[in-house]
């Protein structure tokens, strides 16, 4: 079974970073793309990033783009969201989630949670003054 973990939440003012971290423990990691949701009360789930298997592609919803960076590294089994400038807004249970693909789709993005398959526990982002 897949397993994921995140890690890096925390609390910070309004303006300050963070960089979350998650753990996938899978054999092959560089056939999965990875996605970062969020979800805060009252809210529904929202995709805040994703990479495909490769690292080639990336996606970033409007409310965080040019704020946030996701990157990977195959190699160690890591995908990590860079958070900068964050605002209240941003305030939410991060998850981190997974999908396996096929080498015709290393390089394709899945922006939507129904693509996914795999999903770890969330760690608690809290920006306030």
């Amino acid at each position: 079974e897949v397993q994921l973990q995140a890690f890096g939440g925390g609390l910070v003012q309004p303006g300050g970073s963070l960089r979350l971290a998650c753990a996938v423990s899978v054999g092959d990691f560089d056939s999965y793309a990875v996605g970062w949701f969020r979800q805060s009360p009252g809210k529904e789930r929202e995709g805040v990033s994703c990479i495909s298997s490769s690292g080639i592609s990336t996606y970033y919803a409007d409310s965080v783009k040019g704020r946030f960076t996701i990157s990977r590294d195959n190699a160690k089994n890591m995908v990590y969201l860079q958070m900068n400038s964050l605002k209240p807004e941003d305030t939410a249970v991060y998850y981190c989630t997974t999908k396996r693909v096929t080498s015709a789709y290393f390089d394709r993005i899945y922006r939507h949670d129904y693509y996914y398959d795999y999903w770890g526990q969330g760690t608690q982002v809290t920006v306030s003054s």
